[in-house]
């Protein structure tokens, strides 16, 4: 399993991903008293059923269709790598011969932010009362003002964060494990300077001997990605946001781009600004 992992992707973020699909099913099989290595056609179409009316145990809502279709398409893989073995580890592979759920390319089911309701998260994050406010206002801004992904945003270290033609930038690794270089908004650096500048007063040293993660818990560990979720929850409900439950961090980075395209924003540059392939 772990030579499949390494094979299908170098992604750590995809490989979590499909080894937590692959526990899904491998769990399901063990409840349902079925050997996953002989396990048959119904017995997958039983599964994908149950998928279809299960809840997601991060927000409570039901599983997308894009979630259902990769869950499958992760566990399909497995058994076909485990069939190009030719070591008889399994006899089929009971997942390749259902239908996907049918996903959308060109539509989103993540829930988004008007401008005034991304303006009242930023002023929620200003006036947050909690000792990490500052830590706050500059995360909240590399998802909304820079529009990065929540695991760009924790896979950041305080090297990432530098100066280029007159700008601050930040170095990252992005889908795909490319690395990337973005120009961050003024109003970004700015909140990321006040923390940087009060971690280091806190640990009496001076910035540019700050070293690791860009940002910290106060243990000092890397902030993941389970906290930012809390985080803009919490955030957007003192906002008073109506749809604070449904929010999550890829609904910064969502608004990230419907906002700069509802502005007159170009398409070409959002798709560069997002690392997208296909501006789909």
């Amino acid at each position: 399993t772990a030579s499949w992992l390494r094979e299908h992707t170098d992604a750590p973020t995809t490989q979590r991903a499909y080894l937590r699909d692959l526990h899904t099913w491998l769990m399901w099989c063990s409840d349902a008293d079925i050997d996953p290595r002989t396990a048959r056609r119904p017995d997958a179409a039983a599964w994908a059923e149950h998928l279809a009316s299960a809840s997601s145990p991060a927000t409570g809502r039901p599983l997308a269709a894009s979630t259902r279709a990769r869950m499958l398409a992760a566990v399909s893989s497995w058994y076909g790598y485990l069939l190009s073995l030719d070591e008889d580890l399994v006899i089929r592979n009971p997942i390749a011969p259902l239908r996907r759920p049918t996903v959308a390319a060109n539509q989103s089911a993540t829930v988004g932010l008007t401008a005034h309701q991304a303006r009242a998260l930023i002023a929620a994050a200003d006036a947050d009362p909690h000792r990490a406010a500052l830590r706050t206002r500059a995360a909240i801004r590399l998802l909304l003002e820079v529009g990065l992904r929540v695991a760009e945003v924790c896979g950041l270290d305080v090297a990432d964060y530098g100066h280029n033609r007159g700008h601050r930038t930040l170095r990252y690794t992005a889908k795909g494990q490319r690395t990337m270089t973005r120009a961050v908004h003024p109003d970004t650096a700015t909140s990321l300077d006040a923390y940087l500048a009060h971690r280091a007063a806190t640990a009496g040293i001076a910035v540019d001997e700050l070293v690791g993660p860009l940002l910290v818990t106060t243990s000092g560990a890397r902030l993941d990605q389970p906290a930012l979720f809390r985080l803009v929850r919490r955030l957007a409900r003192a906002a008073q946001l109506p749809a604070w439950r449904q929010l999550s961090p890829h609904s910064l980075r969502h608004s990230f781009a419907t906002i700069y395209l509802d502005h007159g924003g170009n398409l070409r540059d959002l798709q560069d600004a997002l690392g997208h392939a296909s501006p789909t």
